[in-house]
């Protein structure tokens, strides 16, 4: 193991107060600025960082989300340009996998990162697909989806949050009920769906600089999918983004013919060649790629 560079600072926690560094540190490497998205992340989960030798501001960062004690997601993990092959990101991602324990750890990784996730451990179990642009709902309140047998509705937090994280635990397989209740505020709007007074999915919309995001979505069937996405998307001013999990083939060309082109593609990657808990085929798209 290369021996750390006793010129930089060792890793330490981050708080809200590092946010305009983390920013500072997106936008050298061609991230956009997203102060909403860092702070919730940094709210939520537990951010790790090392200061810059010269003083200016961070010179790497990481992010780690626990989810009850069985799952984990590693997210924002950036190092300055100037600081490339020093071994920082390595020295980030042996702390925060240190920090994990025993959960099973997933992240989402760009060509540019993956080496060394995968000299760390991590294997490639599927491929995320950032869909990008204007939505075109197509005729009728709900486009092509069946709004008689997939009816969507706008959530309540105290009507459905019981029941959307009793869906989400049996998909995810973690707890993930912390985040999802911050959902409620974050998001632009929560949708559900509903059949014979049972919640079957759900998704939502969530707003970060010119884009609004659309996820995590989770659904039983494709006609769901739509109806919640169309629900989510119809009428937004700005261009929509959605991470979709490749293994949803079938609703690729429905994305295409609806105005959300493949913009990107990440690797969907866990620690170890450990199984994912939880029912994935119901995942269709992320929160973000941060939160797995």
């Amino acid at each position: 193991m290369k021996p750390a560079d006793p010129s930089v600072p060792p890793v330490r926690r981050l708080g809200l107060a590092d946010v305009p560094h983390c920013l500072d540190l997106a936008q050298d490497r061609s991230w956009p600025r997203e102060e909403r998205k860092w702070r919730l992340l940094l709210e939520n989960g537990e951010g790790f960082g090392i200061d810059a030798p010269d003083g200016r501001g961070l010179a790497g960062t990481a992010v780690l989300t626990r989810y009850g004690t069985t799952a984990a997601a590693v997210g924002m993990m950036l190092v300055a340009s100037r600081y490339g092959g020093r071994g920082l990101g390595r020295r980030l991602l042996e702390h925060v996998l240190a920090e994990a324990g025993d959960a099973t750890v997933f992240l989402c990784a760009t060509e540019y990162g993956r080496p060394l996730y995968e000299k760390l451990g991590f294997e490639t179990v599927g491929v995320v697909e950032a869909r990008v642009g204007r939505f075109h709902a197509g005729d009728g309140p709900y486009g092509e989806a069946d709004p008689g047998r997939n009816a969507t509705r706008l959530a309540e937090p105290g009507r459905d949050l019981a029941a959307l994280c009793a869906l989400d635990v049996k998909v995810f397989g973690a707890d993930r009920s912390r985040l999802l209740a911050r959902l409620f505020a974050f998001a632009e709007q929560v949708r559900v769906a509903e059949r014979d007074g049972e919640i079957t999915g759900y998704g939502a919309a969530w707003r970060s600089g010119d884009r609004l995001f659309v996820g995590p979505v989770v659904a039983e069937d494709d006609a769901t999918v739509r109806t919640l996405v169309t629900g989510l998307a119809r009428g937004a001013d700005v261009r929509i983004r959605l991470d979709l999990h490749r293994r949803h083939e079938e609703l690729v060309s429905w994305f295409d013919g609806h105005g959300l082109a493949r913009s990107s593609t990440t690797s969907f990657m866990v620690h170890g060649g450990r199984p994912l808990p939880g029912d994935r085929s119901r995942l269709v798209a992320s929160f973000m790629s941060a939160l797995g």
